[in-house]
C-alpha cells in the first residue's frame, strides 16, 4: 500500500510540473501569473494545504478590476470543475474560501454571482468520488460535504448582507448592530434560521480516521472553526434582539423562533468540539444565552397556547348558551293544545277545589 501511494505521488508531481510548464507555453503574459499561481496552489499533494505564497497572489487579483478578478474567479471554478482528484479539489475549495474570509470585495463579489443563475449545487461536487487510494477515497466525502458547506455559508452570507467570515472593524461592527436592531421580526428570523442552517451543516463534517492529521483536513478545520465562532456571534446578537422583543413576537413569531433554538440545541455537543482555547467562555455564554431565550419562549408559547385554548372555550360556551337558550320555553310563551278542554282556561276547577291542603 505505501508503494502504490509512493507510485501515485510521483505521478502527482509529474502532472503539476506538466500543467505549470504548458501554462508557461501558452498562457498570455497577463493570465501566465495567475495560472501558474493556480497551479501551485492545487497540487495533487494530499497531505498539504496550500502555500500561503501563491494563495496571496491569486488574492492579488481582487485588486485591480473587476475584469480581472471575474478572470480569477473563472480560473479558480474551472480548476475545480475538471479535476477528478480529490486533494486538487479540497485546494481549490480551500482557496475559495480564502476568498470569502480574505478577498478584496470585487472578488468576493465575483465569486457570489458565480455562475449567474446561482442555485442549489453551484460547485457541482454532491457526486465528486476519487477512489484511486483508500486517502483519496476518504477524502473524497470531505469534498462532498467542504463543498456543500462552502454553498451554504455564500448562502447565509447572502441572507445577512455580508460575507460572515471576512472581520469588520469596530465602526462597522456598531453600524452592523444597529442595522440588526432595525430589521421587522420576519427578516430578523429569517437570518437567524440561516445561521442555524449553517451550524447544522457543520456538524454533519465526515468523521474520517485515516485523515486523523492530515494537515491538509486540518487547514479546513482550522477555518470552518473560525466561521463557527464567527457564526455564534452573529447569532447571539440576533438572540439577544429577539429577548428585547418577545413580548411583541405574534404566535406563528415565536413558534417559528422555538423551532429555530432547538435546532440550535440539537447541534451543541457536535459543535462543542471545535470549542477549544480563549474562547471556550465566550462559546460557554452563547450556549447560555440560547438555553435562555428558548424556555422563555416556551413558556410564552404556552401561556399563549392556553390563553388562545381558554378564549375558544369561552366562545363555545357563550354559543352553547345561545343554542341552549333556543331549546327552553320563554316566560311569554305558551303550550298549545289541540283540545280546548286541556287549556289552561278549560282546567276543571272542581278537581283543585276537592283537593285537601297538604298537612
Amino acid at each position: 500500500m505505501g508503494h502504490i501511494t509512493k507510485v501515485r505521488d510521483i505521478i502527482g508531481l509529474i502532472k503539476d510540473k506538466a500543467s505549470q510548464s504548458k501554462a508557461a507555453l501558452l498562457s498570455k503574459p497577463r493570465k501566465l501569473s495567475l495560472q501558474l499561481a493556480l497551479l501551485r496552489a492545487t497540487t495533487h499533494d494530499p497531505f498539504n494545504p496550500p502555500n500561503d505564497k501563491h494563495i496571496a497572489t491569486i488574492l492579488s487579483f481582487g485588486h485591480s478590476s473587476r475584469a480581472t478578478a471575474a478572470v480569477a474567479i473563472e480560473a479558480l471554478m474551472d480548476r475545480l470543475q475538471s479535476t477528478r482528484d480529490s486533494s486538487v479539489a479540497l485546494k481549490c475549495l480551500i482557496t475559495i474560501h480564502h476568498v470569502i474570509k480574505h478577498g478584496s470585495f470585487i472578488l468576493q463579489d465575483q465569486l457570489s454571482v458565480y455562475p449567474s443563475n446561482g442555485g442549489r449545487n453551484y460547485l457541482k461536487l454532491s457526486n465528486f468520488r476519487d477512489d484511486s487510494s483508500p486517502i483519496t477515497w476518504e477524502l473524497s466525502s470531505w469534498v462532498r460535504w467542504y463543498a456543500q458547506y462552502i454553498e451554504t455559508l455564500l448562502s447565509t452570507s447572502r441572507v445577512l448582507g455580508l460575507f460572515l467570515a471576512s472581520s469588520l472593524n469596530t465602526i462597522e461592527r456598531e453600524k452592523h448592530e444597529e442595522t440588526i436592531s432595525a430589521l421587522m421580526n420576519e427578516d430578523l428570523l429569517k437570518e437567524t434560521v440561516s445561521l442555524v442552517g449553517l451550524m447544522e451543516e457543520i456538524c454533519k463534517r465526515p468523521d474520517s480516521l485515516h485523515v486523523k492529521g492530515n494537515n491538509l483536513v486540518d487547514e479546513i478545520m482550522g477555518f470552518v472553526g473560525e466561521d463557527y465562532f464567527s457564526a455564534t456571534n452573529e447569532a447571539s446578537i440576533r438572540v439577544s434582539e429577539f429577548r428585547e422583543r418577545l413580548n411583541g413576537l405574534s404566535f406563528g413569531e415565536s413558534v417559528d423562533l422555538a423551532c429555530a433554538l432547538k435546532r440550535l440545541e440539537n447541534c451543541r455537543e457536535r459543535l462543542l468540539e471545535l470549542s477549544t482555547g480563549k474562547k471556550t467562555t465566550l462559546i460557554d455564554c452563547f450556549w447560555n444565552l440560547i438555553s435562555e431565550i428558548k424556555d422563555r419562549v416556551g413558556r410564552k408559547k404556552v401561556y399563549e397556547d392556553e390563553e388562545k385554548l381558554l378564549i375558544r372555550v369561552k366562545k363555545e360556551k357563550v354559543a352553547e348558551s345561545a343554542r341552549f337558550a333556543e331549546r327552553v320555553l320563554r316566560s311569554g310563551d305558551s303550550v298549545r293544545f289541540s283540545s280546548g278542554r286541556l287549556g289552561m282556561d278549560g282546567f276543571p276547577f272542581q278537581i283543585l277545589e276537592s283537593m285537601e291542603p297538604y298537612a
